[in-house]
């Protein structure tokens, strides 16, 4: 199947930067760059204190609001966490979740990540699955059965129907913020992997909806010949995301492909 059927998501992780005053003027600029093409899909996720303003800004706008993180329950006694309910009251769209960074840093499990996730979908919320290797895993030889893990452990109890509200984002550990990048062909190779990998769990027309992001340092210039890959459908960008003028080559760099 043609990789057009899957509309191309460029998708701007912010991490811990930025105040509420801040985002709100990055989104604008933004949304004036980019907000007016149809052709890509284009999301922002601030951190938790930013997500009302930025939603103020991007209202009416082809740019939707994406969340970092989130709990896994609905509400109650859980000390500094955001619910999918708060998410969707702030009209989030999507939610990033089981990044490397909370992997590694908050120990983070597959159990954990699906728990959340399964909620994301009964929340109405799209979540982005964050799946990748660290360097010692790719160069022992571990890398795609890490992958297969994540995928199968983040996946677990995901109907068929809800599959295709699951977005996939491929990070090689190794390549954030290192200045490293994948290959376009290294990264090609995974994405095929991964979506072999959905249609083991699911079937072929299943895995031809899901949209596999590159999120390992997607920069300007790279990006044309990453989003070019028959199964790179687009990017969970970082530091570039944090420049509006990046961020938006990297969606006409999508659009442009997808055009």
């Amino acid at each position: 199947m043609s990789k057009y059927i899957r509309k191309y998501l460029i998708a701007g992780n912010w991490k811990m930067n930025l105040n509420a005053a801040e985002g709100a003027d990055l989104a604008k600029e933004v949304a004036g760059l980019v907000g007016h093409q149809t052709l890509v899909g284009v999301t922002v996720c601030p951190a938790f204190t930013s997500l009302e303003a930025v939603a103020k800004v991007v209202e009416g706008t082809n740019v939707s609001l994406g969340a970092q993180n989130m709990h896994a329950k609905a509400s109650g006694a859980y000390t500094g966490e955001v619910s999918a309910e708060m998410l969707r009251h702030l009209f989030c769209s999507f939610v990033i979740l089981g990044h490397s960074e909370r992997r590694e840093y908050f120990k983070e499990t597959d159990a954990e990540v699906n728990e959340k996730l399964l909620t994301a979908l009964d929340g109405n919320l799209k979540p982005i699955l964050c799946v990748g290797e660290t360097l010692e895993q790719r160069e022992s030889g571990a890398m795609l059965e890490v992958i297969k893990q994540q995928v199968e452990g983040g996946l677990a109890g995901v109907s068929k129907d809800k599959l295709e509200n699951v977005v996939i984002a491929y990070e090689p550990v190794w390549a954030i913020g290192t200045g490293k990048t994948a290959t376009p062909e290294m990264a090609q190779e995974v994405h095929a992997a991964i979506r072999k990998l959905l249609t083991g769990l699911y079937d072929e027309g299943a895995a031809a909806r899901v949209r596999i992001l590159y999120g390992g340092s997607m920069k300007p210039e790279n990006a044309p010949e990453l989003l070019a890959q028959t199964d790179i459908d687009g990017g969970l960008i970082g530091g570039a995301s944090l420049k509006a003028s990046a961020f938006a080559d990297i969606v006409g760099a999508a659009v442009k492909l997808a055009s």
